[in-house]
């Protein structure tokens, strides 16, 4: 017999239940946490303080750095004070709130990626039209158009999932709220808000992958035809960090959404969310920064900036 009760909060399946395990579990990704705000803050310091960079690629960053703070904000703390305190309840709410913001800021930063590919096939295929084409202006409307279909897109699968009848069990099988781990637990037909996630997830998902793929085929082509090896290499440098994150992003992503409930095997949705909900938003600062010579020299420059003004101040106390 079902329990006919509506639940009102969710038990969120941990990592592990073993207490040396948890407390390692908890370092290593209080560490990574660490390190993606550190790293996704530095360059939003980078280029803030660096007028250079004060151009539509690197306000485009900007934006992928802010979304690669938040996103695994809307996760990860909840996961550390599980692991710290083993207490793994959330409520019906915060279930309901951590499932809208996680898919509406990775659903954005899908459309930004897209965005960004655009982005560089204008800057390599139509060079003289580049300011004209990617004004202030335009750029604005592309990123607010980003960042409200994200969020339209996911109060839409979050009203879906959230108005069902939940009377089976109320233990997610995944760390946080999600989608396909949340469905699964409905006493009612899952099969309109299943078949929303592959249609809507489809077309923005496959959708901006498939646009982002299109622009960088014109891009090589248009790589390929330049003469000297020099534009080749820095070309090529400015898209490459661009198409590692695409690659990452997407491929886990995909995985994760666009595909039949029937498919889903727990602990592999477990390490594939890891890997686009943690590890990539860690990663995308390192790709930027290791392989663009304009912004580790912008930090360079932050760097020593902050230092000159460091000692001037400490010269004025002593002095």
């Amino acid at each position: 017999m079902e329990n006919s009760t509506t639940e009102t909060e969710f038990i969120l399946m941990g990592l592990s239940d073993l207490p040396a395990v948890r407390f390692s579990l908890f370092a290593a990704f209080l560490f990574i946490y660490l390190i993606t705000v550190m790293g996704n803050g530095t360059i939003l310091l980078a280029i803030g303080a660096d007028s250079h960079l004060h151009n539509p690629m690197y306000f485009f960053l900007t934006n992928l750095s802010l979304l690669d703070i938040f996103c695994p904000t809307a996760t990860v703390p909840k996961m550390l004070e599980s692991l710290l305190s083993e207490n793994n309840l959330i409520s019906f709410v915060g279930c309901a709130l951590q499932l809208f913001f996680l898919v509406a800021l990775a659903g954005t930063e899908g459309l930004l990626l897209t965005v960004m590919g655009y982005d560089r096939y204008v800057a390599i295929c139509d060079p003289l039209r580049y300011t004209v084409i990617m004004s202030k202006k335009a750029c604005l409307q592309m990123v607010a158009g980003t960042w409200i279909t994200g969020f339209l897109n996911s109060l839409l699968h979050t009203v879906l999932t959230f108005t069902l009848p939940y009377c089976k069990s109320n233990r997610v099988n995944q760390y946080y709220c999600d989608i396909p781990p949340v469905l699964a637990l409905s006493c009612g037909s899952t099969y309109l808000a299943e078949m929303v996630v592959l249609i809507v997830g489809g077309f923005f998902g496959v959708g901006s992958f498939l646009v982002t793929l299109v622009s960088y085929v014109y891009i090589i082509s248009a790589i390929l035809r330049i003469r000297s090896a020099e534009g080749k290499r820095k070309a090529f440098s400015t898209c490459a960090s661009h198409l590692m994150v695409v690659c990452l992003f997407y491929g886990t992503t995909i995985f994760t959404y666009v595909r039949p409930s029937s498919s889903h095997h727990p602990d592999q949705d477990r390490l594939v969310s890891m890997l686009y909900g943690v590890i990539t938003p860690m990663l995308n600062p390192l790709i930027y920064s290791f392989r663009n010579k304009e912004v580790k020299e912008a930090l360079k420059r932050a760097i020593m900036g902050w230092g000159k003004r460091s000692g001037e101040r400490a010269r004025g106390f002593f002095y």
